[in-house]
């Protein structure tokens, strides 16, 4: 652990997280982080649970995303803005902090734009190491924005998927994701219809970005055996997935009360069958019991796996120097003399004046 003083937290800027993503290496960065996130879900009893508090306009939302496990407590802010693409402005962007439960100090504070983007990608093929076909390769993205080239770098890391069949409405995606990825060991296709994207796919992705009811993949593009990955899907209002695929699919989940809001699944009624996730990864169900089941993990992000993601970067920060310290807590020589503090701050400012 990082020595800190206690009116000091560290700050992890987008430099420095860009710089300490880089220094770990991409892939090794998504493979530790995934491990964190398993062994979060296997202590997932511990942890206090609730469903994202949230703010929606008509533009998009902001959320609160906070959890303890009883010694350390995180929280996310995060938004989600579609139409801010159109604006040359980033459609989710996010900050975190870690915070000690005993005495409610921050220890850390970080940008979390692209370290979601990371985590999202690390629960993902967490998601798919105990759900898809063993030994498959071929996976569709549908939807080439900001978070497919992470989708495709941790699958490969944590599955060995190494072919990817690429569509975006936005052909433009397409190119840019295929260029990012060229040179990582990636057979890549890109296709002019989400049909041909999912043709030979075992893996279907599906992360794209408008706040609406779509149906990105329609009943008759999934066939027996694969698993679909449904990302994008992340608020009331927002799915992917036609309703017959749901009905077809054995679907896993990461909070139910939450899902049921924002997943794919309020599709369906409220008592739909489902699996939790962390049951799967601690050995209490099931995941793929066939090879003809189609599985599906209706992703939305939980607050736990963000607090894996700050557990994680708080322990890589050790002896990197790859954070600034922030003056962010009052210490006054007295606890009880907050406004003494503020008196000998005005007389060492008229001190400094008159020296002058």
């Amino acid at each position: 652990m990082m020595q800190q003083k206690l009116n000091i937290v560290p700050f992890v800027s987008v430099d420095h997280m860009m710089k300490l993503v880089l220094a770990v290496g991409v892939e090794t960065f998504l493979t530790e982080l995934a491990g964190y996130i398993e062994d979060d879900f296997r202590r997932w009893e511990l942890f206090d649970k609730t469903p994202r508090v949230a703010s929606h306009s008509h533009d998009g939302v902001i959320e609160l995303m906070p959890t303890s496990d009883g010694k350390l407590y995180g929280f996310k802010y995060v938004n989600g803005h579609p139409k801010n693409t159109h604006e040359g402005l980033q459609t989710v962007t996010a900050f975190g902090v870690l915070a000690d439960v005993g005495s409610g100090y921050p220890m850390l504070l970080t940008e979390m734009t692209i370290l979601t983007a990371l985590r999202t990608a690390a629960m993902s093929a967490v998601a798919a190491k105990h759900l898809a076909p063993k030994g498959a390769r071929t996976m569709a993205i549908i939807g080439n924005g900001a978070q497919s080239e992470f989708q495709a770098i941790a699958f490969t890391a944590l599955t060995g998927v190494d072919r990817l069949r690429l569509y975006d409405i936005d052909s433009s995606a397409s190119r840019k994701c295929a260029k990012n990825l060229a040179g990582m060991g990636f057979d890549i296709t890109v296709c002019a219809t989400g049909q041909e994207a999912v043709e030979g796919a075992e893996i279907i992705t599906t992360v794209t970005a408008d706040k609406q009811y779509a149906t990105i993949l329609t009943d008759n593009m999934v066939g027996p055996g694969v698993h679909i990955n449904a990302v994008g899907g992340d608020c009331p209002g927002k799915t992917e997935l036609h309703r017959d695929i749901l009905l077809r699919s054995d679907i896993f989940v990461e909070f139910p009360p939450q899902t049921r809001i924002e997943g794919e699944i309020q599709q369906l009624a409220a008592d739909h069958p489902v699996t939790e996730l962390w049951q799967v990864i601690a050995g209490k169900a099931e995941g793929r019991k066939t090879a003809r089941q189609i599985t599906l993990f209706d992703s939305v992000g939980f607050a736990i796996e963000d607090f894996s993601a700050l557990r994680y970067v708080r322990d890589k920060l050790r002896d990197t120097g790859l954070f600034e310290e922030l003056d962010l807590l009052a210490d006054p020589d007295e606890p009880r003399d907050l406004f003494g503090m503020l008196l000998r701050a005005q007389a060492a400012g008229a001190a400094t004046a008159a020296a002058g």
